[in-house]
């Protein structure tokens, strides 16, 4: 038994009905490449059940202290079933991307069951209609909860969910040793507990706010002796900050990691610096389209940054903190949009180094869980965050993937997306993750801020090609064919056909064209004479009856014949082929 870290407690406290504090990822796979060229379903079941022998956490359970006087612990769960956690299902007809895309969401709306171990894994089949992806293939979506994992940890967890070759070794067999497992605590023991825990929070509390104190002064002193950059709390407000509901939607971009590379080389950025211009790209288009962009001052974004260095190693599963910059969306020009989001997070990384509020998440987890939830509810219900100058748009976190193939039941998996928490005053979320050469942006909005993440995605591949081809002009890629380059500089969808707004005035060649048909209308008096002949082919009509009830006698003995015969279980596809099945 081991009680939750403060920060893995907060993640626990600020649990809302409608911003579940859970993270999660979708993988496609390739079955071709597995043994024998298929995938059966207690294969996947197998590779997790290997995998988590590795990974004790993912078999504890939450323990809550009663009263909620003290922060929980974490149970290794006698009852633990990994069958409980990974669901098998597949995708309604026609089985494209935006169907995924729905299911997806739905998925990650719904709250993770709390008296279970916080983690499910979702086996999707159907995927038939959707272009650039191999046949058969299929998707394998989880969540944990926050608690759990952060980021970086999360990236951690897949890359231990899977293999490096699609013939997993025999030393990763399933460990068949009995597991140890926790004896339930009675709520005398959590009260003692609690109590002694008491006294060392109360004196952790004291130590830890004297010392904030003490560097949030220096902090605020070297502020004003502009040592230190100041954050910029004057972001305006949009139509993302409005309350989160319940409902989600998720889509996502593709783009190749030698396209984003060419930008940061071109403009002497980061790989993270490209990702939130295309980001800020995006925003400033959606926002002008809906007449919604602010006249003065620019979005601003948060961005986690990982606590690992600065904090050594702890106990905590998460190590993250919070910083803030500008996404610069009133500037137009793409290549002094890259340089000043490259200033902003040069001074968010500067500011955040020395500023102590960099840890503010954790007040939600150094008071006793009764208080913080209830604060947290207050917070959500009356919308408080309404209220607060500092108005952050969205959250963009960048993970690093591996760059080489990762397997799972032999499967490869060729696509990989993130999905993030949304927060009160806060509706929109955006990953991105690197893997094997290619870059994914995903979205994660409420449903009622963002109600068309189709468009939401063209914005996001024509905030990319603008850059590109402004990185282009400023410093062609060295070494590189014209048709490397091309590929880079124009994203076709993989999923779908992007609708491209010069093709709006195309309704104008319509009306030419009628007026040009409308010239040649005195012809039309020509075709009337054929028309008259019509009547005597009307009388050839009235044999048809004799026809027709030979043809229903006959598709009534066909029904009749049919209704005795087993039906096929297996569904069609447009193209008139069976549905690729997960093997069972």
């Amino acid at each position: 038994m081991k009680q939750l870290g403060i920060l893995d407690s907060a993640f626990i406290n600020l649990e809302q009905a409608n911003t579940p504090q859970h993270v999660g990822g979708m993988g496609i796979y390739d079955p071709s490449t597995a043994p024998g060229g298929f995938v059966r379903f207690k294969d996947v079941i197998a590779g997790f059940e290997r995998r988590l022998s590795s990974m004790p956490l993912f078999r504890t359970r939450l323990v809550e202290v009663p009263g909620g006087i003290d922060r929980p612990y974490w149970v290794k769960d006698a009852n633990f079933d990994v069958e409980f956690h990974l669901r098998h299902i597949a995708l309604p007809e026609p089985g494209d991307w935006r169907q995924l895309c729905i299911q997806v969401a739905r998925l990650h709306s719904r709250p993770l069951d709390m008296s279970r171990p916080l983690w499910e894994a979702y086996i999707i089949e159907g995927l038939d209609n959707i272009p650039n992806l191999p046949e058969g293939c299929f998707a394998i979506y989880t969540k944990m909860h926050h608690s759990l994992v952060d980021g970086a940890g999360g990236s951690s967890f897949m890359a231990v969910l899977h293999d490096l070759s699609p013939d997993p070794s025999e030393d990763d067999a399933i460990d068949t040793e009995p597991r140890l497992v926790d004896t339930d605590p009675s709520a005398a023991e959590l009260l003692t507990r609690a109590s002694i825990n008491t006294v060392k929070n109360t004196a952790r509390l004291v130590g830890g706010g004297l010392r904030t104190g003490r560097d949030l002064g220096k902090y605020m002193i070297d502020v004003a002796r502009d040592d230190i950059p100041s954050p910029d709390v004057t972001a305006p407000k949009t139509i993302l900050n409005k309350p989160v509901g319940p409902h989600r939607v998720f889509d996502a971009a593709e783009f190749p990691l030698e396209g984003f590379k060419d930008i940061k080389n071109a403009t002497e950025s980061t790989i993270n610096d490209v990702g939130l211009a295309v980001v800020s790209g995006a925003l400033r288009r959606y926002l002008q389209a809906k007449n919604e962009l602010p006249e003065e001052g620019s979005l601003a974004t948060g961005i986690p940054l990982n606590m690992r260095t600065r904090r050594g190693v702890t106990e905590e599963n998460n190590q993250v903190g919070s910083a803030y910059a500008s996404l610069h969306t009133d500037i137009e020009d793409p290549i002094e949009l890259v340089r000043a989001i490259r200033e902003s997070t040069d001074a968010a990384k500067k500011n955040s180094e020395a500023n102590p509020l960099v840890d503010a998440l954790m007040l939600s987890g150094v008071f006793a869980p009764a208080i913080s939830k209830s604060l947290a509810g207050f917070w959500s219900r009356n919308e408080l965050s309404r209220h607060i100058p500092l108005n952050i748009s969205t959250c963009i976190t960048n993970v690093m993937g591996p760059d080489f193939p990762l397997y799972s039941a032999g499967a490869k998996m060729v696509d990989y997306y993130a999905l993030g928490v949304l927060t009160p005053g806060m509706g929109l979320f955006h990953a991105i993750f690197s893997y094997s050469g290619k870059v994914t942006l995903s979205v994660l909005g409420d449903r009622n801020i963002m109600p068309d993440p189709e468009f939401y995605h063209d914005c996001l591949v024509a905030s990319y090609e603008e850059l590109y081809a402004a990185a282009s002009a400023l410093q062609p890629p060295k070494g590189k064919n014209k048709v490397a380059v091309a590929a880079k500089a124009k994203i076709e969808s993989p999923r779908r056909k992007r609708s491209s707004p010069a093709k709006a005035p195309a309704k104008s060649k319509t009306k030419a064209k009628s007026t040009a048909k409308g010239k040649s209308t005195k012809k039309a008096p020509a075709k009337s004479k054929a028309a008259r002949k019509a009547p005597a082919k009307r009388k050839a009509v009235k044999k048809a009856p004799a026809k027709r009830k030979t043809a229903t006698k006959a598709k009534t003995a066909a029904r009749r014949a049919s209704a005795s015969r087993p039906k096929a279980t297996r569904r069609k596809t447009a193209a008139g082929k069976a549905r690729p099945k997960l093997r069972s």
